[in-house]
């Protein structure tokens, strides 16, 4: 990502944010950032950076605003809304007041009202991206592999749920908010981890939307420096992506991780993740995020993959399992348990997962990699098979595929 691409997407929800703060209509406001946005992209490199890049974007934003207003107003020839619009000129006039010299940011508020119960995970991720990422609707379509058509639909459902359950752009009560933030986490969780390996499609992974959940987290975590489980949920992403160089091959090929080439990982990503978790561990209440990223890290400082404590990394995951009841933490766990116990100790922990609706091609690759382990080649060879034909990811398939064909 250029330095100028970087800008403008730090820039795009404390614009927003501006904009709502001072006229409402969430959805209004934010299609006329992004027409901000995309003026500024023409402009910006044949004109300049203005000194106020923040203020020349809230002014645009404004104008742009003031037109949909109008139209909208027009539309459904409400005299109440065209009595309370301003001239153009007053809404340029007014640019300095909105743009809060003060340094107010409001990006957590912003998250909490991208992340609004009344979203569906998917509605979630793709208005997050769009309203605080600051990515287009072709960028959030390609990076999730579906028509741009698609995606403007789901954007534009997400807004109109978000008006319709009557949402104002403030702070959730202090009842919701603890709710609110996991759903936050969650969310940015959720956009890395399809970043890091796409659930379908050519490539193994995204670097845009990686790149994009490590910035919203910093974000986040600038906002809230003392919450342990930010701090936790960068950890984790950090130690997760310093990976990220040696699981492809020349040829796109998926490289596991007890074959990848250590040197080949980002260090200055690993060393930062490593000392976010500790501290975190060290001094706040313990969370999910930052037991996992504790798992990570202990991936990460193994210096061979024979060298790995696998037994604390099982002891790490009877913890993680304590505090959250998710089908994937099990299925890991179980790998876990048979490299330090061993492939039967495995496959015994995964057999209660068989019956899990939840599970996906997963669950037979792990099931097919212990039983290569014990020594149930013909086995191990259907269960690669069988997990091959369930991923819609092209990547995974050859590669399970591929672990197929050496064991026929």
């Amino acid at each position: 990502m250029s330095n100028f691409e970087l800008l403008l997407r730090e820039q795009a929800p404390q614009v927003l944010s501006a904009l709502v703060r001072h006229y409402g209509h969430f959805d209004l406001a934010e299609e006329a950032v992004q027409e901000a946005l995309l003026a500024a992209a023409q402009q910006w490199p044949e004109e300049g950076v203005p000194d106020n890049p923040r203020g020349w974007l809230i002014r645009v934003g404004s104008r742009r605003l003031t037109d949909l207003l109008r139209s909208e107003s027009a539309r459904r020839r409400r005299e109440e809304n065209a009595a309370q619009l301003a001239a153009p000129e007053e809404f340029v006039a007014s640019g300095p007041e909105i743009d809060d010299p003060g340094g107010r940011d409001d990006t957590l508020t912003l998250l909490f009202l991208c992340c609004h119960p009344a979203l569906s995970a998917a509605s979630q991720i793709a208005l997050t991206l769009r309203a605080v990422g600051g990515l287009s609707t072709a960028q959030i379509a390609a990076a999730f592999l579906v028509p741009e058509s698609t995606m403007a639909q789901r954007i534009s459902r997400a807004k109109r749920s978000i008006k319709q359950a009557g949402s104002t752009f403030e702070m959730p009560p202090e009842g919701e908010r603890d709710e609110r933030m996991g759903a936050v986490l969650h969310v940015l969780y959720l956009i890395f981890n399809e970043g890091y390996t796409a659930s379908s499609g050519t490539s193994l992974h995204s670097a845009e939307l990686t790149t994009e959940a490590i910035r919203l987290v910093r974000g986040v975590r600038k906002l809230l420096p003392d919450d342990g489980e930010v701090a936790g949920l960068l950890a984790l992403m950090l130690l997760t992506d310093a990976r990220r160089a040696a699981r492809t091959g020349p040829d796109g090929a998926l490289i596991p991780l007890a074959e990848q080439d250590r040197s080949k990982w980002d260090r200055a990503a690993i060393v930062e993740g490593e000392a976010l978790v500790s501290d975190a561990l060290s001094r706040t209440q313990l969370g999910p995020y930052q037991v996992q990223a504790a798992i990570a890290a202990v991936h990460d400082t193994a210096e061979r993959a024979d060298a790995t404590d696998w037994r604390q990394i099982v002891a790490l995951y009877d913890v993680l399992e304590q505090l959250v009841d998710n089908p994937m933490v099990k299925l890991n766990h179980a790998v876990a348990v048979g490299m330090a116990v061993g492939p039967k100790a495995g496959l015994a922990v995964l057999e209660p997962l068989a019956s899990d609706d939840r599970m996906n091609h997963r669950l037979e690759a792990v099931r097919a990699h212990l039983l290569e382990m014990a020594g149930d080649l013909a086995a191990a060879r259907e269960s690669y098979l069988l997990a091959a034909r369930r991923t819609t990811s092209v990547p995974e398939r050859h590669y399970l595929q591929s672990k197929a064909d050496r064991l026929a």
